[in-house]
């Protein structure tokens, strides 16, 4: 089992230190969706190789930045890019994000990712409510971590998302007359993109999107209580869909289109919370 308190104490008492405010709301930036920090209020920006014992971001389109802002009278601490499992970390330093803003007593907690589209009705440039998850394996790992019985594990999981902001999210996305899909999303560990047999597979299982973030940290969200939702720009056609190769190149490209949209969505967001 691993004591995150233990962990990341040091972490947590110079942001508590540092932060000008206690959010009300966090905010995680997936991949080349970091841009929106720079479109609000930023009171303090405060970089995470600054912070003593702070993982490294390697991945492209995710700057380590932790900001507090403030928009519509709300306060917000926004991750502008995140830790991946693939990048050589264990799954609790990928964690530290969320245990940093559930520290800051943020109740609130809104996650975005890139992910790849699987189903027919989906196409690049598109937004994903997600409304489920779906892995082999992140059970396991999240057990290891917590040593948690297997029933609250399962109610973690069963609870997300949390109504009240999904609904704020659709309501957001009516306001702005944004289109937003809603689906299933896959996480897989990575590095590599899945096979065409293995989207194959998820598309019979009835996945809409895949990815390689994301989940963990809506879990342990739950698990300390907090509100959580998120939002996956559908950045590529997954594996197989279509004769194109995969690239994070094209992930950023697309990720670049939908900027505006998703600052919309995000903003209005915030105004309704």
């Amino acid at each position: 089992m691993v004591n995150l308190k233990a962990k990341y104490s040091g972490i947590v008492s110079e942001l508590k230190s540092a932060a000008p405010f206690e959010p009300e709301l966090a905010l995680i930036l997936g991949s080349g969706l970091g841009d929106f920090a720079d479109k609000i209020n930023r009171l303090k920006s405060i970089s995470t190789n600054e912070i003593k014992g702070f993982p490294e971001s390697t991945v492209e389109g995710h700057q380590g930045k932790i900001h507090f802002c403030e928009y519509e009278n709300k306060k917000l601490v926004v991750f502008q890019g995140r830790l991946h499992f693939y990048e050589g970390y264990n799954l609790s330093d990928c964690l530290i994000p969320v245990h940093i803003a559930a520290n800051l007593n943020a109740k609130s907690l809104i996650l975005t990712n890139a992910a790849g589209g699987i189903n027919s009705n989906f196409k690049p440039g598109d937004l994903m409510l997600i409304t489920q998850f779906f892995s082999f394996n992140i059970k396991k790992e999240l057990s290891n971590i917590f040593r948690l019985p297997s029933v609250e594990l399962r109610n973690s999981f069963s609870n997300f998302p949390s109504k009240n902001l999904n609904d704020r999210i659709k309501e957001a996305a009516l306001k702005e007359k944004i289109f937003i899909q809603q689906g299933t999303y896959w996480y897989g560990k990575g590095p590599s993109y899945e096979t065409p047999a293995e989207i194959k597979m998820l598309a019979n299982l009835g996945v809409d999107a895949v990815g390689m973030s994301t989940v963990h940290e809506a879990i342990y969200a739950k698990i300390l209580g907090m509100n959580v939702a998120a939002v996956s720009c559908i950045t590529n056609y997954a594996a197989g869909i279509t004769s194109e190769k995969l690239s994070h190149k094209e992930v950023m490209e697309t990720a670049e289109k939908v900027k505006d949209p998703f600052e919309r969505l995000i903003k209005k967001l915030v105004e309704l919370i």
